[in-house]
């Protein structure tokens, strides 16, 4: 669902950047009370994921494609505002680097398929893990049904941005409904991988997982006539996260550099609904089109396998260290925040 340039006009292109500009700005300060010892350092990966899952296009119709969108599966890992910005920081680097997604709808893609999907998602699975029952299942259950609900929402949003500034004169209906069926059906796609991830990584080490805090009650011993609770024999902040880092980051490289051959070379929904319904009609060139990574290959590397999977480990590597120094930085200014010193006068 990359917007490219020219799907949207100006006025509304600017508009979305602001929107987009405050939504990270007000993550950036969420994030602070999110990230702890448990997901800073996995935050980054959680987004260099994100952009290794997002190149595996898989087919849901005839001629059709879809990828992951990962607002779902952030928000759930580490959070909502932590999430915002992990997608955002892979949109970033797709458009920059990769020339996906239009520079001048980068305002657009955050607001749809960072803010829209990680607020849809993170809501409805709060809503159901409320009302669940509290084991390890229902974190799955509720993360499929939020991940398969976010995914039409962004084209519900798309369309509604299309209605207002879009540069074609196409029949909205129309548009809405191809948006949303196909939409429907890349859902599926997406809860299969979101609630595969997230039950994968809570059954290992549930403490990592942000949507499922609070999922275990703590052992309590009656001292003195009064309840308290029993201290853990393993601190969570003192486990390590090394090997679940390394796994991740593994599977990442793997993903991006070898199995992404395989992917659809089908056009995804929007491209798919664009092409059909003549939304395409005023595209605009990228501004990074003759980049040395652009359209996920390296220039120059005549094999098409190996100029893929270089792309994508290129990718992966520089997603990983621009989303760990982004979170490294937010979380150094809450522990600034919280010290001693910047408590004072």
């Amino acid at each position: 669902m990359h917007v490219p340039d020219g799907f949207i006009d100006a006025p509304l292109s600017a508009a979305t950047g602001v929107v987009a500009a405050a939504a990270v700005a007000v993550s950036l300060r969420g994030a602070r009370r999110e990230l702890d010892e448990r997901t800073a350092p996995l935050a980054g990966l959680v987004a260099a994921f994100i952009f290794a899952v997002q190149m595996l296009n898989f087919p849901v119709a005839a001629g059709t494609s879809g990828h992951l969108l990962g607002g779902a599966l952030a928000a759930i890992l580490v959070g909502p505002y932590t999430g915002v910005l992990c997608v955002s920081v892979v949109l970033l680097m797709q458009g920059i680097l990769f020339a996906d997604g239009g520079l001048t709808a980068l305002g657009v893609n955050i607001t749809d398929m960072a803010v829209v999907t990680t607020v849809v998602a993170y809501a409805v699975f709060r809503g159901l893990v409320k009302v669940l029952p509290r084991r390890r299942g229902s974190i799955t259950a509720a993360s499929f049904v939020a991940a398969v609900l976010s995914v039409p929402a962004a084209a519900v949003a798309f369309t509604l941005i299309y209605a207002v500034g879009g540069t074609t004169d196409v029949s909205i209906g129309k548009v809405a409904t191809a948006m949303i069926g196909v939409h429907v059906l890349i859902g599926i796609g997406e809860a299969a991988i979101t609630a595969l991830t997230v039950g994968a990584v809570v059954a290992v080490r549930p403490d990592l997982v942000y949507g499922a805090r609070g999922l275990r009650q703590k052992l309590k011993l009656r001292v003195g006539g009064e309840l308290v609770d029993v201290p853990d024999t393993a601190p969570v902040a003192a486990r390590s996260h090394r090997k679940v880092w390394i796994t991740g980051l593994v599977t990442s490289l793997v993903l991006a550099g070898f199995v992404s051959f395989y992917a659809s070379a089908n056009p995804d929904g929007l491209e798919k609904v664009a092409a059909d319904k003549g939304i395409d009609a005023k595209t605009e060139k990228h501004a990074t089109a003759d980049s040395p990574l652009a359209d996920y290959g390296v220039k120059d590397v005549e094999d098409a396998r190996l100029s893929g999977g270089l792309a994508g480990v290129i990718g992966v590597g520089v997603t990983v260290v621009a989303g760990s120094t982004v979170f490294w930085v937010v979380r150094r200014r809450r522990t600034d925040d919280t010290s001693p010193v910047g408590t004072g006068v």
